[in-house]
């Protein structure tokens, strides 16, 4: 039985090759629960920085993508001066945002575009 976790990791640029020392460790030596062997990676995750990306033209390729299970689909998109990812996902066949109210601990408030 697979128990998967889809991990993101956002960090400053000099973190680089922190970053990549964590995605060896997670590909090749982390500690598995339960399991004895490493059973390897079981999704692929992309992840960028993109420079004048046009946001609206990439949310209407992910909504328009011919996506064989679309309610997995998830987007986290962090812009220019926003402090916090927001969560796109597919839901009745339309691109949804979920988002925090306000990108703060305290706030436990959620709501959907």
């Amino acid at each position: 039985m697979s128990w998967v976790a889809n991990v993101m990791i956002s960090a400053d640029g000099a973190d680089q090759p922190h970053v990549e020392a964590l995605s060896d460790w997670l590909r090749d030596e982390a500690p598995l629960r339960g399991q004895p062997d490493h059973s390897g990676v079981e999704c692929r995750v992309w992840a960028g920085a993109l420079n004048h990306c046009d946001l609206d033209a990439l949310r209407q390729r992910v909504a328009e993508s011919p996506w064989r299970e679309p309610n997995i689909v998830q987007l986290l998109v962090m812009d220019q001066e926003e402090s916090f990812f927001r969560l796109w996902m597919i839901r009745g066949g339309e691109l949804r945002q979920f988002a925090p109210l306000e990108p703060s601990e305290k706030d436990a408030g959620f709501y959907l575009t």
